[in-house]
């Protein structure tokens, strides 16, 4: 498999097989993209691999959080507070693709609901990943974490693996903090669903567009 090919055929999964993935599997992926770039080669990557029963037990405290109408702030702004254009219709037609995809209407809530408690159980995939980040770090370390991110995707697909990159896995970051023991110094990045994906579920079936080349490039000479 190509760069190429991996970065095409890479997509957020939603359903996986319940199939486990070994240490060892995931071991390799982190080794791949431990050589992802950063500035001054601060590699300021912190991660958590959660499975099994520790996983079970996070996601039934965020969930049980969440069903009860607590909310908690992240740790840093991922969205915008404001949506402007062109972002706000992009952001509308992913929701109305996944939603139609799956026959849920925009007035049925109570679906909507439940489908999205399912991010907080990583789409029951048999791994997910917690990612941190020194609280002290800038602007810079967040787009070295991004390559490592990114890293981190092209080689569990190239292995065969499917992956979900999460904002929604960091909406409860006190709750992951505590059950994690993590550092007070961490801030809560984003999860990732790590599995084999579920071919057969209608979820996977559908593919988010992606803006012309001319949209996004400018030649200069």
């Amino acid at each position: 498999m190509t760069v190429s090919e991996a970065l095409k055929m890479r997509k957020s999964t939603r359903a996986f097989l319940p199939k486990e993935v070994s240490p060892t599997l995931i071991e390799a992926i982190l080794n791949d993209a431990k050589h992802a770039p950063s500035g001054v080669n601060m590699q300021p990557w912190h991660v958590c691999v959660l499975s099994g029963e520790k996983k079970r037990t996070l996601e039934t405290k965020v969930i049980e959080a969440f069903e009860h109408g607590h909310t908690e702030v992240m740790d840093y702004a991922y969205y915008p507070s404001t949506w402007e254009e062109p972002y706000k219709s992009r952001r509308k037609e992913t929701g109305l693709l996944m939603y139609s995809t799956l026959g849920i209407s925009k007035e049925d809530k109570e679906r909507q609901k439940e489908q999205w408690k399912l991010n907080y159980r990583a789409f029951d995939a048999p791994a997910v990943l917690y990612f941190f980040i020194d609280a002290r770090l800038e602007k810079g370390s967040y787009l070295d974490y991004g390559m490592f991110l990114q890293s981190i995707m092209l080689s569990a697909t190239e292995k065969g693996l499917a992956t979900c990159p999460q904002a929604a896995l960091a909406e409860f970051p006190s709750i992951v903090k505590h059950e994690l023991d993590t550092p007070e110094n961490m801030l809560l990045l984003c999860g990732m669903a790590l599995g084999y994906e579920d071919t057969s579920a209608l979820i996977n079936s559908y593919r988010t567009p992606r803006i012309s080349f001319e949209e996004f490039v400018t030649f200069y000479s």
